[in-house]
């Protein structure tokens, strides 16, 4: 029987080498592992590189400042780095319709639920449809639980204790987010009258009918919400 192929043993701190080289072959590892990863790359992944000295922020920031006039850049997601594409680029990549692995077709209803669940999370799917004063429907969840952007969150202390939902590292890998914190503006749906986070706390709302139903015409007003089409776009 084979044995199994052991990990090659790397030389992380590079002592043979004058400091700027070492350097320069520090951050040379650090892009080369990134640029070659499908998925984005966490600090403990690259520390593996690096000698025990090095500092793996300015090494990120040497990389990136060297990139900064090339078509794509090195950027935090989700705590982690991955390259990326600049915005300026986006509709030549769109024309040339090479792009890899397009991401899952969110519908408006969809986007805008996803944006109430990162704001307010952990919340109930109760707690969603009074806020949108609309059933938020089993299927609507099943579906951004299936393209990895919401995860089951704890039991609501509520009365039958329903399910909580909250956002994955998924979510905001795919849409660029480094935290919670780049969510756009609440105000924006405030604004646009699509939820409220008052009527959402106020203690007369009703629960909504049909909390157990499957979806009806969830998707039915997806005019009215249209200003979240665009709300994630390059």
């Amino acid at each position: 029987m084979a044995k199994p192929r052991s990990a090659p043993v790397l030389d992380r701190e590079l002592a043979d080498l004058p400091p700027a080289v070492r350097w320069r072959q520090w951050m040379g590892r650090v892009e080369a592992v990134i640029f070659a990863s499908p998925q984005p790359v966490g600090r403990e992944d690259l520390a593996k590189l690096v000698g025990e000295g090095a500092n793996l922020d300015l090494l990120i920031d040497d990389i990136r400042a060297e990139l900064v006039d090339r078509p794509y850049d090195l950027v935090a997601v989700a705590g982690r780095w991955q390259h990326r594409t600049r915005p300026a680029f986006a509709g030549a990549i769109r024309a040339s319709e090479l792009t890899a692995a397009p991401r899952p077709e969110l519908t408006p209803l969809e986007a805008t639920v996803l944006l109430a669940i990162g704001y307010f999370q952990p919340v109930t799917r109760g707690e969603l449809s009074k806020m949108f004063g609309r059933e938020v429907s089993r299927d609507l969840i099943a579906n951004l639980r299936s393209d990895g952007f919401v995860g089951t969150g704890p039991r609501s202390p509520q009365p039958g204790a329903p399910y909580t939902y909250v956002t994955t590292p998924g979510f905001l890998e795919h849409f660029g987010f480094q935290t919670l914190r780049d969510l756009p503006d609440l105000e924006m749906l405030e604004d646009a009258g699509l939820l409220s986070k008052a009527r959402l706390l106020a203690e007369d709302l009703q629960a909504v009918p049909g909390e157990g139903e499957g979806e009806d015409d969830a998707v039915e007003e997806a005019e009215d919400i249209s200003v979240f089409g665009g709300a994630f776009d390059d």
